[in-house]
Order: C-alpha cells, then sequence, then structure tokens
C-alpha cells in the first residue's frame, strides 16, 4: 500500500509542474475571451447608435441589428479561436473548423431555400421597394402588404385570404407596385361597328370621361382607335386617378363603363359584339325579318 502511494508522487509531481505552466496560458486565454467579449459589445452598441442617429438610416433597424448580430458573433468565434491557440489546442481547432466546414456544406445544402429568402428579405428590407399597405402584384398575386418578414412576404388578396409569397420568388420575377405614385391608369377598351362616325365616337367618350369624380386634370385623359377587328373598330380610352385602394379603381371603371354605354345610346353610338350581320343598311346591319323577302321572276 505504501509502495503504490509512493508510485503516484511523480506522477502528482508531474501534474503540479503542469498546471504550474498551464496557469498563466489559462488566465490569458480568459482574459482574450473577455475582451473579445467586450469589445463585441462595445461594437455593437456602437452600430445600434449610429444606425439611430444617422437619418438615412433610422428606417433600417432591421437591418442594422442583423449586421450588428453577425459582427458580434464573429469576433466571440474569433476570441474563441484565438484562446485555443493559446492553450495550444490547434489541432482541436483544425478539428473544430473541418467539422464547421463539413455540418455548413450539408446545412448550405438543406436550407438553401431558406438562405436564398432570407438574403431576399434582406434586399427587400434595404431596398423597401414596396411598404405594409401598398397595393402589389407579386408572383402573380394581387393584394395589399400585410408583413414583410425574412423569408416570406405576406399579402391580403382581393378576396380576404393571407397569401405568403417567398421572398427569392419575388426578386426572381418582376413585381409590381400600384401605390407608389398614389396614381392608377385606368385603360377602359371596347369597340364600335363599321358604320358609326369615328370622330364622333371619340369627342363623344372623352366628353363622359372628363366628367368623372376621380379624374386626375392633369394629365388628361386620351383615346386611340387601335385596331379594325373582325366585327368592329376596337378602341381604348385611357385615363389617371388618385388611388389608394382597390376600389378607387373599381369605382372609376364602373363609372367611366356606365357613362359610356348610356352616353352612345343617347347618340346612337353603336357598341360592337361578336354576332355576324349582313350589311345592307348605311350603319350596323339590318334584320332581314323586318321586311318581306321578294322573290324576283
Amino acid at each position: 500500500m505504501r509502495e503504490n502511494i509512493f508510485d503516484l508522487l511523480p506522477i502528482l509531481k508531474k501534474w503540479d509542474e503542469g498546471a504550474f505552466h498551464f496557469l498563466p496560458k489559462i488566465l490569458l486565454a480568459v482574459l482574450v475571451l473577455i475582451l473579445f467579449y467586450a469589445l463585441a459589445k462595445i461594437i455593437q452598441k456602437i452600430l445600434l447608435k449610429t444606425y439611430v442617429n444617422v437619418r438615412i438610416l433610422k428606417k433600417q433597424a432591421d437591418v442594422a441589428k442583423l449586421v450588428s448580430s453577425i459582427i458580434y458573433i464573429v469576433l466571440i468565434l474569433a476570441g474563441v479561436f484565438l484562446a485555443l491557440e493559446i492553450l495550444g489546442l490547434e489541432s482541436v481547432l483544425t478539428k473544430l473548423l473541418a467539422g464547421a466546414g463539413i455540418i455548413g456544406i450539408i446545412a448550405g445544402f438543406a436550407f438553401k431555400d431558406i438562405a436564398s429568402n432570407m438574403f431576399a428579405g434582406l434586399l427587400l428590407n434595404i431596398q423597401k421597394p414596396f411598404k405594409d399597405n401598398d397595393w402589389v402584384m407579386l408572383d402573380g398575386k394581387y393584394g395589399s402588404i400585410l408583413k414583410i418578414g425574412w423569408i416570406t412576404t405576406s399579402i391580403k388578396s382581393i378576396s380576404g385570404q393571407e397569401v405568403y409569397v417567398p421572398n427569392q420568388l419575388i426578386y426572381n420575377s418582376t413585381f409590381t407596385n400600384y401605390s407608389t405614385f398614389n396614381q392608377r391608369r385606368i385603360i377602359l377598351k371596347s369597340g364600335v361597328s363599321y358604320g358609326d362616325d369615328l370622330d364622333k365616337v371619340k369627342q363623344v367618350a372623352l366628353d363622359e370621361i372628363n366628367q368623372i369624380k376621380a379624374l386626375l386634370k392633369s394629365p388628361g385623359p386620351d383615346f386611340y382607335f387601335t385596331n379594325i377587328g373582325g366585327y368592329a373598330y376596337n378602341f381604348e380610352v385611357r385615363f389617371w386617378i388618385e388611388f389608394k385602394q382597390q376600389t378607387d379603381y373599381l369605382d372609376a371603371m364602373s363609372e367611366a363603363i356606365m357613362r359610356i354605354k348610356k352616353r352612345f345610346e343617347q347618340e346612337n353610338i353603336s357598341i360592337a359584339y361578336p354576332v355576324q350581320t349582313l350589311d345592307f343598311g348605311v350603319k350596323g346591319g339590318v334584320n332581314i325579318f323586318d321586311k318581306p323577302i321578294e322573290l324576283q321572276k
């Protein structure tokens, strides 16, 4: 028993010497960690304060938090790696880096769509092509913006449902913001029969459009005949309105249709429709059953 105790003395002596030589490294590593932690906190606070004080960057609060958090994490990791190197654990550090690389590759394949959506969300929050309550067309979905998230953007559709659009789809295709200028152009398309006076059609249509309540006087309305169709002279009349809600667009379009129909009826102008007519008269054709059919001998 006594011999066993004496056998342990050299081992304990080595441990004592190892601890004596290793203790300064441990203290230095701890000091490095504390310094890097304090440095990360200070830089994070400075970045956040800078974003708050700079007027241009005030609206980018989410971006400021993200950037400051990334820098904070990078500094903390740098402190950990330096502390491991001070302790002589380079092999552990190498294994950690190799493991992190492998995990990063696997995670890259597994979460590539999430990463793409997050990067697109970052671009949306920086560029801000639209904001809450704007009327937009995103990936073929029309509605008003509810929330711009980091992964998806949600809109309220015309039918009242909440639709989530992945952010990467927004940047992979074109999108339209109808609320950017608080104005919207209405384009009403129709056609008149071959026998109508085209100058009169244009004058009558513009007269009615100029009486619409929501009409913006500048720029004024315009009228164009677009083509000669199979059964009509097709035209479109275009005018601008103040646009805040979808009902502004629908009310103005409805009023334009009702006014033009009523006025065309008063002026004896025929709105064309796809039927086959035998044009025996001056305009618009005649019904062959209005008069008895006479057979020549």
